[in-house]
C-alpha cells in the first residue's frame, strides 16, 4: 500500500472511532451504575424500621430487603462534618469543617481544619464522577459552605437546588429555625434561587431532583443524585395525614419505646439480644408527667414519626420516577443520617422563638409551629444506644446505613463490622470504574481520601472494611473518640459526661454500659497514646476551659449576626442609655452639693 493509501486508511479508521464514540455517547450506559445517596437529618439508629422502629418506613425498608444494613457505622456528632467527610472521603479535621460553624470557638476559627467549610484542598467525589461523564444532580441541604468556590456548581454537580444553611422551616422556606443569620441562603445552580412563598421541604426536594433527572434523560448517561432531606431536623414539621396515623402510637412513653426498640433490633440481628440499656441521664421519668406534658409529650413524638414516614414517602416517589423511567435496575441507592437524634431543647432561644412561632399542641407539625424531640424522646430513638446529637456516645455517631442495587450484592443481610462516613465516597467511585485520586488532581495537591471501600462487604457481608489493629479516631467540640477492633475509647464533656475516658466492647455492649478501664489499664493506655497520636496527625484543637456547646452557640449568634445587623441601634440605645445614666448622676450630685431635698 502506498503512502496516499496508508493516509486514506488511517483517516478513515479515525471517522470510524469518531462515530463510534458519538454513537456511545448517545446510547444508554449500563455498563455503569447510577447513584442515588439519600441523606436523613438527625434520624436515630432505630428510627427505620428495618433497624427496629415503629414508624412505617416501607420503601426504605424494602431497599433494605434488596441490599446490605450496616450495624456499626459511623458519621459525626452533627450535619456539615458529616456531609463534608461524606462528600470528600476525606476526615473533617483535614477537609475544612473541623467542627460546626455555630458551635465553634471564635479562637478555632479560620485555623488550618477549622474553616467551617469545605477546604480547597479536598476534592467532592461528585467531581469525580462528572469528569467521568456521570450525570450529577444535588437537591436539598448542603451545609458544606457558601462561598461561591463550594457551592454545589463548583463542586461537581451540573444541577442543584441547595439550602445552604444548618436547617430552616419546613412550610416557609425563608423562615429561619434559629436566629444564626438574616435570612436563610438557597442556591439553583450556584445562583441565588426564588423558591416558592410556601412548600413543604421532602415534597419539593423530591420534586426538584426528578425534574433535573428527568430534563437529562435523553442524555443516556449514567446519573448522581444527592438528596440532602431536613427530616427530621427541627422544627418537627409535617403534613397532618401523616402525624395523624400516629395518634396514641406513643401513650406508654419513652421509657417503653427505648425498651421495644431494643428488643426489636435484637430480634433483627442488628444488635446482641438482651443489649443493656444505658441510664440516661437527660431523660425524665414518665410516670411523673402530668396528663397535659404527656399528651404535649405524645404529640411531638407523633410529628416525628409523621416527619419520617413523610420522607419516606418522597423516597418511595422517587423510586416510582425510576422504574416508571426504566432507570431503577441500575441504580445503586445509599441511605444514611447524619447523625443520631436531636435532643436539644432549645432554651436559650425560646424568647426569639415566642415572637416567630407558636408551640400550642393542637397547630404542633403544620405551619408556624414549632415542635421539638427533646432528649427523652431522642434517648429512645437510638436506643439501644447512648446519647444523642453532638456527643461521643454511640447514639450520636452510629447510625443506619442502607446500600442497595449493587450487581451481585447481597440481599437482606447485615454487616456488623466497623464502617464509617468516609467508606461511602471510594464505594461509590469503585462501583463507577472511576479511580480515587491520591495526593494530586489535576495538577492540584490534595488531601487523599481516608475510607475504603464497602464493595467486598456488600458482595460478602461476613467480610470486615477494617482489621482488629486499625484505629478510626474521632473528635468533634472536645467530645473524642477512638475505635480499635471491637473496643472503644471514647470521652464526653459536660453535660453529656465529666470529660474521662471509658474502655467499651461494644461488640457486647452497644449501649456503652460497662466501662472496663480499670480492668484492662494497659489497652485503656495504649488507646489513648492511639488516640493522641491521631489527633495530632489531623490538627485536632484542644478545646478551650469552660466551653459549653449551647453557650458558645449564643455567642456566635451575638457575633456572626446580632452584632453585624443590629450593632447601629444597639450602639444608639446604649449611648441613649448612657446618656440617661450619666443625667441622672449629675443631678443627684448637684442635689447633694446643694443640700436640696432628692
Amino acid at each position: 500500500m502506498n503512502a496516499r493509501g496508508r493516509v486514506l486508511r488511517a483517516l478513515l479508521a479515525l471517522a470510524l472511532a469518531f462515530c463510534e464514540a458519538v454513537a456511545a455517547a448517545g446510547a444508554p450506559d449500563r455498563a455503569r451504575p447510577n447513584f442515588v445517596v439519600l441523606v436523613a437529618d438527625d434520624w436515630g439508629f432505630t428510627d427505620v424500621g428495618a433497624f427496629g422502629g415503629e414508624i412505617p418506613t416501607p420503601h426504605l425498608d424494602r431497599l433494605a430487603a434488596a441490599g446490605v444494613r450496616f450495624a456499626n457505622f459511623h458519621v459525626a456528632g452533627s450535619c456539615s462534618p458529616t456531609r463534608s467527610m461524606l462528600l470528600t472521603g476525606v476526615d473533617n479535621h483535614r477537609n475544612g469543617v473541623g467542627n460546626l460553624i455555630e458551635s465553634m470557638p471564635l479562637s478555632h476559627r479560620g485555623r488550618p481544619g477549622y474553616l467551617g467549610s469545605l477546604d480547597t484542598n479536598v476534592v467532592t467525589f461528585a467531581t469525580l464522577l462528572q469528569e467521568a461523564g456521570y450525570r450529577t444532580i444535588a437537591s436539598g441541604k448542603w451545609n458544606v459552605g457558601t462561598e461561591r468556590h463550594n457551592l454545589p456548581d463548583r463542586r461537581g454537580f451540573d444541577r442543584s437546588l441547595v439550602q445552604g444553611d444548618t436547617g430552616s422551616d419546613n412550610w416557609d422556606p425563608q423562615q429561619r429555625y434559629l436566629p444564626l443569620s438574616a435570612r436563610v441562603q438557597w442556591f439553583e445552580d450556584g445562583r441565588e434561587a426564588t423558591l416558592p412563598s410556601s412548600f413543604y421541604s421532602s415534597r419539593f426536594f423530591v420534586d426538584k431532583a426528578i425534574e433535573y433527572l428527568r430534563a437529562g434523560e435523553s442524555q443516556g448517561r449514567p446519573f448522581f443524585a444527592y438528596l440532602g432531606f431536613q427530616a427530621n431536623h427541627v422544627p418537627l414539621q409535617a403534613p397532618r395525614e401523616f402525624i395523624d396515623r400516629h395518634a396514641g402510637r406513643y401513650r406508654a412513653g419513652w421509657h417503653a419505646l427505648r425498651d421495644a426498640r431494643r428488643d426489636r433490633a435484637a430480634a433483627l440481628g442488628l444488635v446482641p439480644a438482651g443489649a443493656p440499656l444505658a441510664p440516661q441521664a437527660t431523660t425524665a421519668d414518665w410516670s411523673r408527667l402530668g396528663d397535659a406534658d404527656r399528651r404535649y409529650q405524645e404529640r411531638s413524638m407523633e410529628v416525628y414519626a409523621g416527619m419520617a414516614e413523610a420522607m419516606d414517602h418522597e423516597v418511595g416517589r422517587l423510586v416510582e420516577y425510576l422504574k416508571a423511567s426504566g432507570q431503577y435496575e441500575n441504580t445503586v441507592f445509599v441511605f444514611l443520617s447524619d447523625n443520631g437524634p436531636e435532643g436539644s431543647d432549645y432554651r436559650e432561644a425560646r424568647l426569639w422563638l415566642m415572637t416567630q412561632y407558636t408551640r400550642q399542641l393542637d397547630a404542633l407539625g403544620g405551619p408556624g409551629a414549632y415542635a421539638i424531640m427533646g432528649p427523652s424522646w431522642a434517648s429512645a430513638a437510638a436506643s439501644p444506644l447512648s446519647g444523642f446529637k453532638f456527643y461521643a456516645g454511640e447514639g450520636a455517631i452510629r447510625v443506619p446505613l442502607i446500600v442497595a442495587g449493587v450487581p451481585a450484592g447481597a440481599r437482606g443481610a447485615i454487616h456488623h463490622g466497623l464502617t464509617h462516613v468516609t467508606d461511602v465516597a471510594p464505594t461509590l467511585l469503585e462501583l463507577a470504574g472511576v479511580p480515587r485520586p491520591g495526593r494530586e488532581h489535576r495538577g492540584r495537591a490534595i488531601e487523599p481520601m481516608a475510607g475504603r471501600s464497602l464493595l467486598p462487604s456488600l458482595l460478602d457481608p461476613s467480610r470486615a472494611v477494617r482489621g482488629p489493629d486499625d484505629v478510626l479516631g474521632y473528635e468533634l467540640s472536645g467530645n473524642a473518640a477512638l475505635f480499635k477492633g471491637t473496643l472503644k475509647l471514647v470521652r464526653n464533656l459536660a453535660p453529656a459526661g465529666d470529660g474521662q475516658w471509658r474502655l467499651y466492647d461494644l461488640s457486647i455492649d452497644p449501649g456503652e454500659t460497662r466501662d472496663l478501664g480499670a480492668e484492662r489499664p494497659q489497652v485503656l493506655a495504649a488507646m489513648r497514646a492511639d488516640y493522641e497520636q491521631w489527633a495530632r496527625d489531623h490538627g485536632v484543637l484542644p478545646i478551650p476551659a469552660g466551653y459549653s456547646p449551647t453557650r458558645q452557640v449564643t455567642i456566635n449568634s451575638i457575633v456572626g449576626y446580632w452584632w453585624p445587623t443590629y450593632r447601629v441601634p444597639i450602639v444608639a440605645a446604649l449611648l441613649v442609655l448612657a446618656f440617661l445614666v450619666t443625667t441622672a448622676i449629675r443631678r443627684r450630685r448637684a442635689r447633694a452639693r446643694t443640700g436640696r431635698p432628692r
